[in-house]
């Protein structure tokens, strides 16, 4: 399992946080007693990166802090079992990250987590548009967050 890490964006602060993405990584896949082999790309993107991606892919032309394009949508992982899953990739705004957890109360560290875990689960088929299907979205990110300020 491996979750590779690409900076694009013009800040090196969360470089430090790097170890702890990846145990996060490693720790859904536990928490959601999910099997497997899985690699995933997480990119730090600046705020007009993320907007440019954001108005070509989703046809939305604003800023936001987490973008997932998922590699398997919809698919059966099980049937993967014996070979290693591309996930998908992550783009999280690093400009948002300290913005948001000032708004929220919270770490850096944890808005970042944060930010990972959900793009993370939406790459594993999660999605938060219908009401009941953002309930069993929070209470898994809630799970595996756990006590993480």
């Amino acid at each position: 399992m491996k979750c590779h890490i690409v900076n694009k964006s013009s800040t090196n602060v969360y470089k430090k946080y790097y170890p702890l993405i990846r145990s996060y990584f490693k720790k859904t896949f536990k928490v959601l007693k999910i099997e497997g082999n899985y690699d995933i790309s997480l990119i730090l993107v600046d705020p007009l990166e993320i907007r440019k991606i954001n108005r070509d892919f989703r046809h939305i032309d604003k800023e936001t802090d987490v973008i997932s394009f998922a590699e398997i949508d919809g698919e059966d992982f099980d049937s993967f079992l014996d070979e290693t899953i591309y996930l998908g990739d992550i783009f999280i705004n690093v400009e948002r990250i300290e913005k948001q957890a000032l708004d929220y109360g919270h770490s850096e560290e944890r808005e970042f987590v944060f930010l990972f875990v959900h793009g993370l689960l939406h790459c594993l088929g999660y999605d938060h548009i219908k009401k009941e299907d953002e309930e069993v979205m929070i209470a898994k990110q809630k799970l595996i967050l756990g006590d993480l300020n």
